[in-house]
């Protein structure tokens, strides 16, 4: 009887125990506001980072800034400066670091990939808030709000949930200190906004640069759905922003985010699609490693395509066509490896993907595609490499594949 009882007791310990330590593990949180006071005549940002309620559980943040971007740190408690980082170590109760942020910032000798005008300012918010390590308790996660501090008049477009007016809700699950990132325009704005495809979808334009808000978010209502089926759920929250001259004629990814030249069409003459470019880069997240730009932005590239012709945007019979345009394109590329994928090798990358496409299905009797091996490549979220591409691929398709049609 004895024996029985002890028994007993030991499987209620069992269960016990670890629900006992599940229940103790407690997360613990601290408030971080980061926020952002306009100076147009200035073209500059005050910025500000605060900590609040549970600061004392951060013992030090350092920021990789560009010192030619970031200047005149000071704030409460240590700050130490070195090459390329700022360390603050703020006081336990909490305190402010404060510098100034330099809007402007020039792509080329003539173009800008950020610019602050007299009614307006767009930029990239990892780059007023840069990249940051945060030694902190472990296990600690912060709860972020971004504010805005404005002149009167003046909107704010983020890709983030609105709290009230100028500020917002930062949230990234897959980080422990959530900091702004993404596409941000500020100012006499004009604002078009729409659940897509499950996500909460802003087009967003300064006043008087000829953006053609209606005409994107017709385009987006049509192609989103089909970016979603080939590639899994869209963010929650999706910012596309445009401005006229003197920014870049081009398109520029983001995270939940992109930006669109104004004057730049939404389906070029090629059949390919700059905007749906940037949002498969949006939508993968992938960054390239050593040898990998040719993927990424081959698969950015021909997606492009690939959503217009699933969305019946284009016919099949363009869609053939552009592959062939782009095959003569890139049969001038020597090789796919390089450092930096110019527009001739992401032509030839789109032959070889889309042959690559084409023997997955064959290879697995059409239950699974290069959908796949991107799906993989999302949740791995590494650097993307043509090894790393080739294990995708092998994960996808049982064997590689990639070998004999990339030498082609």
């Amino acid at each position: 009887m004895r024996f029985h009882w002890l028994v007993w007791a030991l499987l209620v310990m069992c269960i016990a125990v670890p629900a006992l330590a599940q229940e103790k593990r407690v997360t613990t949180t601290y408030d971080v506001v980061f926020e952002a006071a306009l100076i147009p005549t200035e073209r500059v940002v005050r910025a500000t980072i605060r900590l609040g309620r549970g600061a004392s559980a951060v013992r030090w943040i350092q920021l990789s800034i560009d010192p030619e971007r970031h200047l005149d740190f000071n704030g409460d408690g240590e700050i130490e400066e070195s090459e390329g980082h700022i360390r603050w170590t703020p006081p336990r109760g909490g305190g402010e670091l404060h510098y100034t942020f330099r809007i402007d910032h020039l792509r080329n000798q003539a173009a800008y990939d950020a610019r602050c005008a007299e009614q307006w300012a767009l930029f990239r918010g990892g780059d007023l808030f840069p990249p940051a390590r945060v030694r902190a308790k472990k296990g600690a996660e912060s709860i972020s709000v971004l504010k805005f501090r404005m002149p009167k008049r003046w909107s704010s477009a983020v890709p983030y949930r609105r709290l009230s007016e100028g500020a917002y809700q930062i949230l990234n699950p897959t980080r422990l200190f959530d900091r702004p990132t993404g596409w941000m325009l500020v100012g006499r704005l004009g604002i078009l906004r729409e659940r897509i495809a499950g996500s909460h979808v802003a087009v967003a334009g300064p006043i008087g640069q000829g953006v053609r808000r209606q005409d994107m978010l017709a385009f987006l209502r049509w192609t989103l759905p089909a970016l979603r089926d080939a590639t899994g759920p869209l963010p929650d929250r999706l910012l596309i922003v445009s401005a006229g001259d003197p920014m870049w004629r081009g398109g520029l990814s983001g995270p939940r985010s992109a930006f669109l030249h104004a004057e730049r069409p939404l389906i070029t003459t090629d059949a390919t699609s700059p905007l749906l470019h940037e949002l498969v880069h949006t939508q993968m997240g992938a960054r390239a490693g050593e040898d990998g730009d040719w993927i990424v932005e081959g698969l950015a590239e021909l997606y492009s395509l690939e959503i217009l012709v699933r969305s019946r945007s284009i016919s099949r019979r363009r869609f053939r066509g552009s592959l062939s345009r782009l095959a003569d394109r890139g049969s001038a590329a020597p090789r796919l490896r390089t450092a930096h994928a110019d527009p001739v090798i992401t032509a030839r990358a789109v032959g070889v993907l889309h042959r690559l496409d084409e023997a997955i299905r064959d290879a697995t009797e059409h239950e699974a595609s290069l959908d796949d091996v991107v799906t993989e490549l999302m949740r791995t979220r590494g650097p993307v490499t043509t090894e790393s591409f080739r294990e995708a691929i092998r994960i996808v398709a049982g064997r590689d594949l990639l070998g004999a049609i990339a030498e082609r």
